[in-house]
């Protein structure tokens, strides 16, 4: 009892090791994963031949056919006589059927040897004329294709095995342009090893306009034309703080650059409001210079690293939506915030830091306008709120009127408790209190500024002027400013 897990090359039989060929020869039959490959053509003649092409047309999806085939070799192999399967390039790259048989074969205490063969990357790199050393990634086109962004660094070239198809290739194109230009060249690469190899350059959006895309058909995207990677930048900060970089980086701690994040936020603010997409672009970059130096001053001091960083967040995303990283079902936004508090709750009892109120977590330190928000929305979000904007505005009205009777000592009190009012009536018109009071902030600008001009043309002082004049040239600001 035994299974022998061979590999046959990327489909010359010229490439067969001279190990393969000699279990070959020594075997009476094989079982090959699939017929649709050049190699099987150039087998010993003797071999009794068997595929599990079949599973393929039975089975709904690729992941059920590697499952079957897995089972059924690892009931083949506890036969006295074992198995021979046999597999495309070689055993151990981009085989999901081997990776399931070893994993069983141990379980079972059943041996298992592993035969290489050259695979599908080789050839590859020879008619590309690429080293793999100086960098390559190697990726599943099926894998690529279920996926919403590529896993890939865009600085390091990569080899996508496995194309198929136009439908794979239209999958993948559609992950890909996730991270590369539309226009990005890559090479699609047919028949590598074969007498029948050819490449072609295109741009990626045409990718999957090709009809004569098959299995054995790959895919090199080669590095962006400029740096991008996220690892990339990391070096470049790391290199600032290293001895040799920049002294001003160097002596920057978290508590240094705690006015440049904030200013770098608001500047995020800004370019957001003036929906500027260049600035945005420029000001999103120097927002994330502020979190990676605050990642790599905590990797130097021993606190974390960005990938606990990552971890982190992207482990609280998805707890925090098993609507879509789960099995929990919802049935519109009411319930994805009802579970999203729900899970909140969760966590503070479980942190043990004492946080058992829905407003604990909310940073003291948050500017109060923005305080306000967040303080509204959590008490909103338990049920603490008015059942319609009407009883919102009518607490605003509320306020106003007790502002007019407070004496001198009640009225910064009553005008919080005003602003505070605005602010859960913003929320409930879906408005950003912070945008919209910087909307008007700019537009008072502006029409201030008209004011001026226009008592300067006038050879006028403004503080010299009646109120009835300043009311008439501040409504004119407003038609003509906007």
């Amino acid at each position: 009892m035994a299974i022998t897990i061979l590999g046959l090359g990327p489909g010359d039989a010229m490439q067969l090791t001279r190990e393969a060929w000699g279990v070959l020869e020594a075997s009476s039959e094989i079982y090959v994963r699939t017929r649709r490959h050049p190699t099987v053509e150039g087998l010993p003649s003797h071999l009794n031949l068997y595929s599990f092409d079949h599973l393929y047309e039975q089975a709904d999806d690729l992941p059920q056919v590697y499952e079957r085939i897995a089972d059924e070799v690892i009931r083949l192999g506890q036969r006295p006589e074992g198995v021979v399967y046999a597999v495309p390039g070689h055993p151990l790259v981009g085989e999901s059927t081997v990776t399931r048989i070893l994993k069983r074969a141990e379980q079972a205490g059943l041996p298992a040897r592993v035969v290489s063969g050259v695979s599908f990357i080789s050839p590859i790199l020879s008619c590309l004329g690429v080293d793999a050393l100086s960098g390559l990634q190697v990726a599943d086109a099926i894998d690529l294709a279920a996926r919403h962004h590529p896993p890939l660094n865009p600085d390091v070239a990569a080899i996508i095995g496995q194309l198929y198809n136009r439908e794979v290739a239209s999958d993948v194109k559609l992950t890909l342009m996730n991270q590369y230009p539309d226009d990005h060249p890559v090479t699609l690469v047919y028949a590598a090893g074969t007498s029948q190899e050819r490449v072609e350059t295109l741009p990626l959006y045409k990718l999957d306009r090709r009809d004569d895309i098959d299995h054995l058909t790959a895919l090199y995207v080669p590095p962006l034309s400029r740096p991008g990677a996220f690892e990339t930048f990391q070096e470049t900060i790391a290199h600032l703080r290293a001895p040799d970089g920049c002294p001003w980086d160097r002596e920057q701690t978290h508590l240094s650059l705690r006015s440049h994040l904030l200013e770098e936020t608001y500047e995020v603010l800004a370019a957001l409001d003036a929906e500027d997409a260049d600035a945005l672009r420029e000001e999103l970059g120097d927002l994330l210079l502020q979190i990676v130096l605050h990642s790599q001053i905590a990797v130097e001091d021993g606190e974390f690293s960005m990938a606990d960083v990552i971890a982190t967040i992207d482990a609280k995303i998805k707890r925090r939506h098993p609507h879509v990283f789960g099995t929990v079902l919802v049935s519109g936004v009411g319930d994805v915030i009802a579970n999203w508090e729900t899970i909140k709750q969760a966590e503070r009892a479980e942190s043990g830091n004492g946080e058992k109120s829905a407003l604990d977590g909310v940073p003291v330190s948050l500017p109060a306008l923005a305080q306000a928000e967040a303080y509204s929305d959590r008490a909103a979000r338990v049920g603490f709120d008015w059942p319609n904007v009407e009883g919102v505005l009518d607490k605003v009205a509320e306020e106003v009127r007790e502002i007019q009777q407070a004496s001198d000592a009640e009225r910064a009190d009553e005008l919080g408790d005003l602003l505070f009012a605005l602010v859960n009536a913003a929320r409930w018109m879906r408005i950003d209190p912070e945008a919209a009071l910087r909307s008007a902030n700019a537009r008072f600008v502006r029409r201030f500024r008209w004011v001026e001009a226009q008592a300067r043309a006038q050879s006028r002082d403004l503080r010299e002027m009646s109120q009835a004049d300043l009311d008439q040239l501040w409504e004119s600001a407003k038609r003509t400013s906007g």
